[in-house]
């Protein structure tokens, strides 16, 4: 497809102005590695929170959206909505942690909270395992969402795809090195302004379109079950809607939100989240970033790309399972005029860009920090020449990025690969802020033993029908291979999701009782610094340092978190009533909203978190 003149000016104007962007705020990124990567730590919360939801925002999102909403209506986004409750924890009892460890990346907390050339070994393990490859891979499969949009919108496929791929990313790259963080967070900002302006436009010509015939339209000619709010908790299976099993249910609601480390919800913070939390000017812009972030990620933003995806339920109907994300890349593509399919197109740019660059950002932060300036003084580190080390990997992980991009089919295979290897490790990162008896051991068992049970499991479902396979090979009728299948369900996820996280924890916590503490000394300093709450008794008598909170303290900001679980969720309701015109339901879900605000603010006071 042939886009017009001002399409592909709109499209070179944005380019350009990014990069003027990173040439603005060089001068910024070229005195320290603070600067560098933490922006000089003077970022103001609403820059820090709207580039957190602005790196959430990648290429993929609205197409993974269009997906879920395809396969399982609206309550389909359970699959992720579910973060929420592991983001809110973050919010209270982890941001005014982060900023006050006052360390340059997540990894070098490991540093000054345990002890040994073990908790060197975790660090440098952990820079490259997340810096270079969860990073890399998770940049392709966002490299993967965009071809997925220009191989529909232009017709292009095989290395020029690629390589386009490859100047999409240099842009990225050129600007995020040049500028740093403060750039990246500008950046940010702007492109998140762009990629929901674009969002909302699509869904507004969208449901205007003849066909659909609006909200009205959507109503009459989507399914009951594709609208609810909510899935169906185990019985057959129903058409529209999402259906899962009890076990899966636990996964999902119960355990994920904490026993699984996923990037951007990490438990306990970390990764970009964590960077920016750091970024942030104190601990209270630490907070207000990190709660905005959990407001409009899950509670304001999905809107637009759940209606688009209902839509191409009624435009698209002819399109497999396998497919049905194209639908959204097809509305844009069909029903966009010139001039605003230059818009768009801007608008995947800038979801995308504002999370590639990041994760570039990110993984040479750590890459530079924990790996190569390891046994380097503080003093030693904020030497500006090794801002150089940052931008060469910068360039270093976008070239392995693009090499895994090439190699990778599936997105949800990347995601649950992911998920797996991640799965027992979450409630480490949480007790190593509350518990003292963590030690760097706790962490190392906790990160390699899924990766371990990951592919014990893979092992023994590949054992159990090989032999079987290699005998009959293609006679099996496929009735029989749907049993072999049945048998093995709880090898895969999210059955082995229970196998993993229960095997990790009980690991972790025999070796943490098995190994000896951190030192005292080690300890002693993390407590005067960060002035953790929870289990640190033993810490506290040693060192004659009492708590200066009050003992309902952590009381108080759990039913901070929960509150605000409930408030965030019904706000997420409210709209979608509202959307729907479904009025007695916006009347239910506003009173929720006012009775779950009161008890909030009534608790936030209590804790005094905002004045601190």
């Amino acid at each position: 497809m042939d886009l017009a003149k001002i399409d592909w000016l709109i499209i070179i104007i944005y380019i350009l102005f990014t990069i003027a962007i990173g040439l603005y705020f060089r001068k910024k990124a070229n005195k320290s590695l603070s600067d560098y990567f933490l922006g000089g730590r003077k970022l103001p919360w609403y820059i820090a929170g709207i580039s957190m939801v602005a790196t959430t925002f990648a290429a993929d999102t609205p197409l993974a959206v269009t997906e879920i909403v395809g396969k399982n209506g609206i309550s389909g986004n359970w699959l992720w909505w579910n973060f929420l409750i592991g983001g809110m924890l973050t919010t209270f009892f982890f941001a005014r942690l982060w900023r006050r460890a006052d360390v340059l990346t997540e990894l070098e907390l490991i540093n000054i909270r345990y002890s040994g050339r073990q908790a060197k070994f975790l660090r440098a393990f952990k820079s490259v395992y997340l810096g270079l490859l969860m990073n890399s891979i998770i940049i392709a499969w966002v490299n993967l969402a965009l071809m997925t949009l220009i191989e529909v919108f232009f017709g292009i496929d095989g290395w020029q795809l690629l390589a386009i791929m490859a100047v999409a990313m240099a842009i990225a790259m050129i600007y995020s090195t040049i500028s740093g963080l403060w750039g990246v967070a500008i950046t940010d900002v702007i492109q998140f302004i762009i990629a929901m302006s674009g969002s909302i436009i699509l869904t507004v010509i969208v449901l205007s379109s003849e066909k659909v015939g609006g909200i009205a339209g959507i109503k009459s000619q989507v399914s009951e079950q594709a609208l609810s709010f909510f899935p169906q908790i185990g019985g057959n299976n129903v058409a529209g809607t999402l259906t899962i099993s009890a076990g899966a249910f636990l996964a999902y609601g119960l355990f994920q939100w904490w026993a699984s480390w996923y990037p951007g919800a990490e438990p306990g913070g970390g990764g970009y989240i964590a960077q920016r939390m750091m970024s942030t000017k104190n601990e209270k812009h630490s907070i207000f970033a990190t709660l905005f972030f959990q407001t409009a990620h899950y509670a304001i933003r999905p809107w637009p790309w759940i209606l688009v995806g209902l839509a191409a339920l009624i435009l698209y109907p002819e399109l497999p399972e396998n497919e049905l994300r194209l639908g959204y890349v097809m509305a844009m593509k069909d029903f966009l005029p010139i001039g605003l399919k230059g818009l768009l197109l801007v608008s995947f740019l800038s979801a995308y860009m504002s999370t590639i660059s990041t994760q570039l950002n990110f993984g040479a932060s750590i890459l530079t920090n924990d790996l190569i300036l390891l046994n380097k003084t503080k003093e030693e580190k904020e030497n500006k020449k090794n801002v150089t080390i940052g931008r060469l990997f910068t360039i270093v992980i976008m070239f392995i990025s693009l090499i895994i991009t090439s190699q990778i089919e599936s997105i949800s295979g990347v995601w649950e690969f992911v998920i797996e290897c991640g799965a027992g490790l979450g409630m480490v990162l949480i007790l190593r802020w509350y518990w003292w008896r963590i030690n760097a051991w706790s962490e190392i068992t906790a990160t390699l033993v899924p990766f371990v049970v990951y592919g014990v499991l893979k092992l023994i479902k590949f054992i159990k029908l090989q032999p079987i396979i290699a005998e009959y090979g293609d006679k099996i009728p496929v009735e029989i291979m749907a049993v072999f299948n049945n048998n093995n369900a709880n090898l895969v996820f999210p059955n082995s999701f229970f196998w993993t996280v229960s095997i990790t924890t009980i690991a972790w916590v025999v070796i943490t009782f098995l190994t000896k503490p951190t030192k005292q000394s080690v300890l002693i300093n993390f407590y005067k610094k960060v002035k953790p709450q929870g289990a640190w008794k033993t810490i506290q008598k040693i060192s004659g340092i009492k708590s200066t909170k009050d003992k309902y303290y952590l009381l108080n900001l759990s039913v901070c978190w929960l509150s605000s679980i409930v408030l965030i969720y019904s706000v997420l309701f409210f709209i979608g009533k509202i959307i729907f015109a479904e009025w007695q339901a916006v009347g239910i879900y506003g009173i929720i909203i006012i009775v779950s605000f009161s008890i909030f603010m009534l608790f936030v006071n209590k804790t005094k978190i905002f004045e601190d």
